[in-house]
C-alpha cells in the first residue's frame, strides 16, 4: 500500500489561520456584505463597474511592457496578452479566472509581469471569449487555439520549446481541458509542468460548492451557479470537457494545485489532486489556512507564501 502525498490535516484546523489572514477575511466579508452579489447582478454592469476603476478592486494596471497580439484560428483570431522577459528558459500559457464570464487577460498584467521576470518564462496569456456572450465551447475553443500555436511556434517566436500552462479558477479548468484536448486532438503531451490554481473542475458542483451556502468570501454557492447558468446548460456540465475532474487524465505533466480551506472551490483540488496520482502522475497539493478564493491575489503573508512556491514550480518546470 502506498500512501498518496496529502497535506497535513491540522491544515484544516481553524486554528491553523494566522490572525493576519483571519482579519483580513473579515474585513473582505464585511466590506462585500454592503455590496449586492454577484449572482444578482448582470455580467454587463460588473464588467462596466471594473473596467471603470470603480469597483471595490480598485483601477486595473495596464503595463506598457506587455504586447498585444493575436493568434490566428478556425474559429477566428484569438488575442493574447504577451510578457518577454530578457532571458527565456520556457514559455508559460496563462489562462485567467472569472468564471468564464468576468475579467480580461490584462486584469492581470501585474501578476503576469512578476511571474515573466522571476521565472525567466515568456508568458502567453489567452483573453478568450466569455459567456453568456459566446458559452460553452468558445473558452475551451481559444484556449486550444493558442496552445496549437504555442505548440507549433515557441521556439521560433520566444526562443523555447519548454511549455508550461496554468490558471485560476475557471484558468485552472481551462487549463486541464486544453491539455485534454491537445492530448486527444493534437497528439501532444510536451507541456512540462501545469499550474492549477483554486480551480473548479466539476460544474455538477463538489459537496464543497453545494454545502457552502451564501456566505460571501468572494464565491459563494449562488454565485457559482450563476457563473455555470451562463457558461453551460445544465445537460452539459457533466461533460469532462466541461468538468474534467471525469475525464481520463493519464499522460497529464506534472501538477501543483494551490487551494485555501475557505474556498468553495477546496473539495475541486482535493479531488483532482487524488485522480491525478492515480492515473500515474506527479502532484503537489498546497493547502492554506484560511485562504479564501483569490487569496493569493491581496497583500498578505499566505499569499506570497503561495505566489513564492507557484513560482518556484514555474521557474522548475521551465528548465
Amino acid at each position: 500500500m502506498t500512501d498518496i502525498p496529502f497535506p497535513d490535516p491540522q491544515v484544516f484546523d481553524p486554528e491553523a489561520v494566522d490572525p493576519e489572514t483571519a482579519k483580513f477575511n473579515k474585513k473582505i466579508e464585511q466590506l462585500l456584505a454592503t455590496m449586492p452579489p454577484t449572482h444578482k447582478r448582470t455580467p454587463q454592469k460588473i464588467r462596466e463597474e471594473r473596467e471603470s476603476g470603480r469597483s471595490w478592486l480598485g483601477p486595473i494596471k495596464r503595463l506598457d511592457e506587455a504586447q498585444d497580439r493575436v493568434v490566428q484560428g478556425r474559429n477566428g483570431d484569438v488575442p493574447i496578452r504577451v510578457f518577454v522577459p530578457d532571458q527565456v528558459k520556457g514559455v508559460y500559457l496563462h489562462i485567467h479566472g472569472g468564471g468564464f464570464v468576468l475579467m480580461r487577460a490584462y486584469y492581470f498584467d501585474e501578476a503576469l509581469a512578476e511571474i515573466a521576470n522571476k521565472c525567466h518564462v515568456a508568458v502567453v496569456s489567452v483573453d478568450y471569449r466569455l459567456a453568456p456572450e459566446d458559452p460553452y465551447p468558445a473558452a475551451p475553443d481559444d484556449c486550444e487555439t493558442v496552445a496549437v500555436w504555442l505548440a507549433e511556434k515557441a521556439r521560433s517566436e520566444f526562443g523555447s520549446e519548454r511549455l508550461i500552462i496554468g490558471g485560476e479558477s475557471a484558468g485552472g479548468n481551462l487549463s486541464v481541458v486544453t491539455l485534454i484536448r491537445m492530448r486527444d486532438r493534437h497528439g501532444f503531451s510536451g507541456f512540462s509542468g501545469a499550474n492549477l490554481v483554486y480551480g473548479c473542475y466539476d460544474a455538477t458542483m463538489t459537496p464543497s460548492q453545494r454545502n457552502w451556502g451564501e456566505r460571501n468570501l468572494i464565491l459563494s454557492t449562488p454565485t457559482i451557479a450563476w457563473f455555470n447558468d451562463h457558461y453551460v446548460p445544465m445537460g452539459k456540465r457533466g461533460d469532462p470537457d466541461v468538468s474534467p475532474l471525469y475525464a481520463d487524465l493519464s499522460n497529464m505533466p506534472p501538477a501543483l494545485f494551490t487551494v485555501g480551506t475557505l474556498d468553495p472551490l477546496l473539495d475541486d483540488s482535493l479531488f483532482m489532486h487524488a485522480r491525478w496520482v492515480a492515473a500515474g502522475n506527479e502532484s503537489e497539493l498546497a493547502v492554506y489556512p484560511g485562504g479564501i478564493h483569490v487569496f493569493n491575489l491581496f497583500p498578505i503573508k499566505i499569499a506570497q507564501e503561495a505566489n513564492d512556491r507557484t513560482h518556484d514550480f514555474i521557474a522548475k518546470a521551465a528548465t
